[in-house]
């Protein structure tokens, strides 16, 4: 009975392990080359990268598009020696993925040598972050914006909180000690909840003084210590436009960059109607208003360059269907037009 129990065993583990997907056996391959220091090493030479300036990625046009380039180990590789650079710089590169075919995905900061030889030399050019995120390939985005979080969260803690010394990298950049103290420090990111506000016909959105002229968003703020996802939305809700929150519900969640490495959390939320009179935080918004169904399909439609009248002032526009922002006002139309 016993031989018979393990012989089964043995088939329901084996045909498990036939049975794990692509993303199973990725993300465990992912964290071996965290955790196995001389696993990444080996992994950097046949690895892709993904280049940024004073993290800023390289892009390359072709005809209308922006694309990213992955440059193989031998290329980076190649690229540096011209530099005079190459052991030195290998070595600060972070792990930000790889593909299904288990081809790890680095990002390389060469911040500190000339921008302008490399960009002649690649044929392409160190784009900001922020124009880069809305032109190139949906599924480049995530990636772009993961790798600049890492990369500036290792040249922000370069040194130990807790002595003052500095703190050395393991190859896959997932980490960072303090050999001094035994202190291992993680990156970190900061929650910040996103929240369309409705009184049931209408949606609520804002803008700082420091936003593109006509753009109007979602609400949104950092949480605070202790602060669960609904205290923080009926929080900053109250602050910024003088309203409660009745109820809320959860939408979706996306990673983002700026200031450093957020996640944002985006909810919907009501507040009554009868008591939909807004009182702006001027520290916070120079803006915040009502729009109807009808301003909302207008809104999505319009771009930011067309935005502009003649007498100099600009009509409402949203952000791009890249944000998150975005994603919360289609729905919000969605269930109006159900």
């Amino acid at each position: 009975m016993a031989a018979a129990y393990q012989a089964l065993h043995r088939r329901v583990s084996s045909l498990a392990c036939r049975l794990h997907s692509t993303y199973v056996r990725k993300m465990r391959y992912l964290n071996q080359l965290k955790e196995d220091d001389s696993l990444c090493r080996q992994a950097q030479t046949s690895g892709t990268f993904y280049l940024f300036h004073n993290l800023s990625p390289f892009l390359q046009k072709v005809g209308k598009k922006y694309l990213v380039p992955q440059l193989s180990a031998a290329e980076t590789r190649q690229i540096l020696e011209k530099l005079q650079e190459a052991e030195q710089w290998m070595e600060k590169s972070v792990l930000i993925g790889c593909s299904d075919e288990h081809r790890p995905r680095f990002a390389l900061d060469l911040g500190a040598l000339d921008k302008s030889v490399i960009e002649a030399e690649l044929q392409g050019s160190f784009t900001d972050l922020r124009k880069a995120l809305f032109v190139v390939d949906g599924k480049d985005s995530p990636l772009l914006a993961s790798a600049q979080s890492l990369l500036r969260w290792h040249d922000s803690h370069q040194y130990c909180s807790k002595t003052g010394q500095p703190t050395e990298k393991n190859p896959a950049g997932s980490k960072r000690v303090c050999h001094a103290s035994g202190v291992t420090y993680y990156p970190q990111v900061s929650p910040v909840v996103i929240t369309l506000v409705s009184d049931g016909s209408r949606c609520l959105l804002a803008r700082q003084p420091s936003f593109p002229p006509g753009m109007f968003t979602a609400l949104s703020g950092f949480c605070d210590m202790g602060e669960n996802v609904e205290e923080a939305v009926r929080r900053e809700v109250a602050e910024e436009v003088g309203l409660e929150v009745e109820s809320l519900r959860y939408s979706a969640s996306q990673h983002w960059p700026f200031p450093s490495s957020s996640l944002m959390i985006a909810c919907h939320a009501l507040v009554g109607a009868q008591r939909a009179e807004i009182s702006l935080d001027t520290l916070e918004l120079e803006e915040a208003r009502w729009f109807g169904l009808e301003e909302i399909v207008e809104g999505l439609k319009r771009e930011p360059s067309s935005s502009k009248q003649d007498d100099g002032s600009f009509l409402p526009w949203f952000p791009p269907k890249q944000a998150i922002a975005h994603q919360l006002i289609r729905e919000w139309l969605q269930q109006q037009t159900a």
